[in-house]
């Protein structure tokens, strides 16, 4: 078998892969894809609310609806990757049966699916709320979907990382849920980092998510520049995830092929 048709095959399996993953996730119930819409519009709503009644003002020259947005969806996708890369080779581990199958199938498979439910649902909210405005002016359109992309794969490659070393142990299980909680207030979804103070700046700069919520709203406002933004932060957590990730999955593959 030559590279190109190992590579054909393999592209073959991952978009059969996101057909049944898609169907699977918003097949099974009426609502379907509306609620991959209706989930983020509910969170932007509250926190609009939030922003509304505590006369919270933003700075920079920004809306709030597109302020929340900036941040909720970089986030989610972040979330989102993660969750479901961590369980996506437990939860098909019968399609491992197939030859053609492989464990980094299923996990680039639900990424992909994440990635761009959730990009479409940014451009669907941004372009309605565009609408309404009547005006849409966008900094660095480059910028906005480099810090959605950044956002997924580091998602994807702490998911992947996550994923294989719960084969060694189920403790991963509770770890996720007890980062994710602090993380959702400390990656700028409701804040900036040029208006932190500098202690609280420096400490919350460790935090990945928050540059990619940096960048794309860098990108995306023409009067907002992040001036802490640091994309090789971002990737060096990315690359140091998905080796140990990749490392750790090739050990354990043989422990699944027995399981």
């Amino acid at each position: 078998m030559t590279l190109t048709t190992g590579l054909q095959t393999q592209l073959q399996v991952i978009h059969a892969l996101v057909l049944r993953e898609s169907r699977t996730r918003y097949g099974a119930h009426q609502l379907g894809y509306i609620w991959a819409l209706l989930e983020p519009l509910l969170w932007i709503s509250t926190f609009y609310g939030i922003f509304y009644f505590t006369n919270r003002h933003i700075h920079y020259g920004m809306d709030i609806v597109s302020f929340i947005t900036t941040g909720i969806i970089p986030y989610q996708l972040f979330r989102e990757t993660l969750s479901r890369s961590q369980t996506a080779i437990k939860a098909n581990t019968s399609l491992l049966f197939y030859p053609q199958v492989h464990p980094l199938d299923l996990v680039i498979a639900r990424v992909s699916l994440e990635i761009v439910t959730l990009v479409t649902v940014f451009v669907i909210i941004m372009g309605t709320h565009s609408l309404y405005l009547g005006e849409l002016h966008i900094d660095n359109l480059l910028a906005v979907m480099g810090g959605l992309l950044l956002a997924s794969l580091l998602g994807a490659s702490l998911g992947l990382f996550f994923n294989a070393l719960s084969v060694y142990t189920r403790l991963v299980d509770r770890i996720v849920p007890i980062l994710m909680r602090p993380l959702f207030f400390i990656s700028g979804l409701f804040f900036t980092v040029n208006e932190l103070p500098e202690q609280a700046r420096d400490a919350l700069l460790w935090n990945p998510v928050l540059h990619c919520v940096e960048l794309v709203r860098d990108g995306w406002f023409p009067t907002y520049h992040s001036e802490h933004l640091n994309l090789s932060y971002v990737a060096f957590w990315i690359l140091g995830f998905a080796y140990s990730g990749l490392v750790l999955e090739r050990l354990a593959r043989r422990r699944l092929e027995l399981t």
